[in-house]
């Protein structure tokens, strides 16, 4: 008779919300062994029984053939006493609420879910809320940990007795699916409009009289199918705000013009690209070019926005991406927008529920309040949304996805730290497209995209959102990680918490540091940090950045020109200000850029010269806005980095020629200490030109070259700047690997050419691939920054 051993075994990862206990009953039962699994505050915790081959077998399955949604990072077993007692079971969850369990992220509908959503014959029939353990909402509706119903804001949902059926069953794709529902017990579905609007018979399939601007008066509910009903307004052009996975969007159809214009005037968002959702893929591809990595971001589990080629004649109304080459394209994710989009057929604006500047609404009240003058209607559910998710955005690199914004589908998803703090650590992020960052361990949780942290609203999220990380992954920070301009609400933020140990980290430190954390490599590299504007360890407006550097400590070995920046914020939004600050009476009189801002063109050379209202900065992407104001003609913008997305999307691909920019040495850097060892010194410190690019520019545009060539040739010229001030660098510290990180580095034409001169020139180059370049990965790099500090004391800022 062989023996029998039984063995308590842990499973630590993404393993709940997943199917995860599920699958181990199924494993388990089908191996014949008995025993019992459970969630708790650390994850899954198995006890099996049987023969000890085939604990064996089974331990190796857990670990190496998981559920698909699952993240196994550790499976530890020991062998404790046998108990004899027969069965397999799953068990109640143990803990408190409080723990270090992972939470999955939001899924996108599966495919079984969606057989059954088409199924006349399944009682899931047309079920807004189908799911199942492999799909669903998640870290949306979590409240607390483990991951159980009554942990989420489904428990004021009872289940039916079908639903608690499949929920009990092993055999069941439901069994132990913690939010499981249908129309017998599940969430509702409601169409709410003003009473005028709402008015029995209104709105029908025949069609409604086109409203030109939100009704007023009490929210009341209209008659029949939500779905139908909302369908209908769509194509009346209507603008109606749909409660989605992670909050509420505004959603027009996206061949409407005039719906689609006033939905920009009601948002108060002049330029900036709407998003799309289209039913499918050949749908996309009638908007777009794809390729097959971006089908497979498309059509994967975390659906996000994929930005992609447009089409020519691609057939959505001119308002959606004014002057754009790109669109951003999304397909489904949850069984109410495919209802919704399989009955319209057609694409429509899915843009967040929001005016400008603001979080995304997540709760009914703040929709119905914050959205009532941009919504003709709201289509919304009782479930509640817990924590707000806006969509995720990417870009495709070299076949391969570059993070735009990193959002729903991805967080929270937990990011592997190479070197973990010793002390718990909060990153308190930047102020423009924020997140936050709790480490503990290796393990590095970055939040949802929260947005521009600059009015109350959105420091709200951000607070609140802190707190619900602390509690749902039991990190309680000592040290607290903040970017050193004094007056970012996050640096405020950081200070005025106590009990806890402020560490400030420069921005393009923290940038480089970002990389190296989203690649695993130690460092030191050569960074190349280029952004907008970022505080200097000298007080300056950085922007323009070569660094040596590692995690605990950075070098500045080069820089742009710094220049002025005429009136401050105002040169940000005003791009015509960098070019005159750039080009003084360079710039011909009655000629372009100085033509069309005459009035003001003196003053504010005057104001540059002065230095009075202009301090200096060595920002990249003001010199994009300077580039981008002489050949695109964009003098101002509505949007942050407008200008210099213009300029990548003019730019023609097949251009090579480059314009020149000098590299002028600034002095002579001593040797670094590193880690116990010595960097050589790092040779000459340089500034590079910015000026060379800007006169070149205006010279080809008044020998009246083609503005794509024009702009091909300055994003070429970057490119080589980056790739010689490199060599300078390498020249001083042997150093071969380079690290661009920074929002410029989100333009994939520049991205392409300088790492393209870089492998050319024998250097290998690191990207980011898991967080955005710009400052949606700051408050990771400022996590990994800080954990490298603790074993050095306070980092080298020289």
């Amino acid at each position: 008779m062989r023996s029998c051993i039984r063995a308590e075994v842990r499973v630590d990862g993404v393993v709940q919300g997943v199917g995860f206990r599920p699958f181990v009953h199924r494993l388990a039962t089908g191996l014949g062994l008995c025993g019992l699994v459970g969630n708790d505050e650390r994850g899954v915790f198995i006890e099996v029984e049987g023969p000890a081959g085939t604990v064996s077998a089974f331990v190796r399955a857990v670990r190496d053939s998981p559920p698909p949604l699952a993240v196994v990072d550790r499976v530890t077993s020991r062998v404790i006493p046998v108990t004899g007692e027969p069965g397999f079971g799953i068990v109640a969850s143990a803990g408190a609420g409080n723990g270090r369990a992972l939470i999955s992220p939001d899924v996108a509908t599966c495919d079984e879910c969606l057989r059954e959503l088409w199924d006349p014959a399944d009682r899931r029939h047309l079920h807004p809320f189908v799911n199942c353990t492999a799909c669903g909402p998640r870290f949306t509706i979590v409240l607390s940990s483990p991951y159980d119903r009554a942990g989420t804001t489904m428990a004021s949902f009872p289940m039916c007795e079908e639903c608690a059926r499949e929920y009990h069953d092993p055999a069941s794709r439901r069994f132990h699916a913690q939010a499981v529902c249908c129309p017998a017990c599940g969430p509702r579905l409601r169409l709410l409009a003003p009473a005028a609007t709402a008015s029995p018979g209104v709105p029908s399939a025949s069609g409604h009289e086109r409203l030109d601007g939100p009704r007023a008066g009490a929210l009341c509910e209209v008659p029949g199918d939500p779905v139908a009903g909302t369908v209908a307004l769509l194509r009346a052009g209507r603008i109606v705000a749909i409660k989605g996975i992670g909050g509420y969007h505004l959603a027009a159809s996206a061949g409407d013009e005039r719906a689609v214009a006033g939905l920009r005037a009601r948002k108060r968002r002049e330029d900036r690209p709407f998003a799309l959702m289209v039913p499918d893929l050949p749908a996309v591809r009638r908007l777009c070019v794809t390729g097959p990595e971006e089908e497979r971001l498309l059509t994967g589990r975390s659906r996000p926005i994929v930005l992609m080629g447009r089409r020519p004649d691609a057939p959505v109304a001119p308002a959606v991406a004014p002057g754009a080459r790109e669109l951003g394209v999304m397909l489904p994710y949850s069984p109410l927008h495919h209802l919704l989009l399989r009955r319209l057929a057609e694409p429509i604006v899915l843009t967040s529920g929001n005016l400008s500047d603001e979080p995304i609404a997540h709760t009914d009240e703040a929709a119905f309040t914050r959205l009532s003058g941009l919504a003709d209607a709201f289509l919304t559910h009782d479930r509640p949304i817990h924590t707000r998710a806006d969509d995720s955005v990417v870009r495709v690199f070299r076949g391969a996805e570059l993070p735009v914004r990193r959002s729903r589908g991805h967080v929270p998803a937990p990011l592997p730290l190479a070197r973990g703090p010793l002390r718990p650590v909060l990153g308190c992020g930047a102020e423009l497209k924020h997140t936050f960052c709790l480490a503990r361990g290796r393990r590095a949780f970055v939040s949802q995209h929260i947005g521009d942290l600059e009015n109350h609203e959105t420091l709200r999220s951000f607070t609140e959102g802190v707190r619900h990380f602390e509690r749902l992954f039991g990190v309680r920070p000592e040290v607290v990680a903040h970017d050193l301009h004094p007056e970012y609400l996050s640096t405020k933020y950081a200070l005025d918490r106590e009990d806890t140990v402020p560490v400030g980290v420069q921005h393009h430190h923290a940038h480089i540091a970002s990389c190296l954390a989203d690649n695993g490599a130690a460092g030191p590299v050569i960074g190349v940090a280029f952004d907008g504007l970022g505080y200097g360890t000298d007080g300056t407006l950085w922007g323009g950045e070569f660094l040596v550097a590692g995690p605990a400590w950075f070098r500045r070995a080069g820089h742009l020109a710094p220049v002025p920046l005429p009136g401050g914020a105002a040169a940000v939004r005003q791009p015509w200000r960098m070019a005159a600050a750039y080009l003084g009476d360079a710039a011909p009189a009655g000629w372009g850029v100085r033509a069309r801002n005459a009035a003001l063109w003196d003053a504010v050379t005057a104001m540059a010269a002065r230095g009075v209202n202009a301090p200096p900065t060595s920002s990249a992407g003001r010199l994009f806005d300077a580039v981008s104001a002489i050949v695109t003609g964009r003098d101002a913008v509505t949007y942050e980095g407008q200008a210099a997305v213009e300029l990548e999307q003019l730019a023609d691909p097949a251009e090579r020629r480059a314009h020149p920019c000098r590299l002028l040495t600034d002095g002579v850097s001593g040797a670094l200490e590193v880690d116990g060892g010595r960097l050589p010194a790092g040779g000459e410190t340089f500034v590079a030109m910015g000026h060379d690019l800007v006169e070149a520019a205006l010279e080809d545009v008044r020998a009246g070259v083609a503005a794509p060539l024009v702009s091909a040739r300055f994003h070429n010229g970057v490119a080589g700047m980056i790739a010689e001030g490199c060599d300078r660098v390498r020249e001083g510290t042997g150093l071969a690997t380079v690290a661009l990180s920074g929002g410029v580095f989100q333009n994939v034409l520049l991205l392409e050419r300088a790492t393209a001169l870089l492998e050319e020139r024998g250097f290998t180059v690191l990207r980011h691939r898991r967080v955005p370049p710009n400052d949606g990965g700051i408050s990771l790099g400022q996590v990994a920054v800080a954990a490298a500090g603790q074993g050095r004391g306070e980092c080298d800022r020289s």
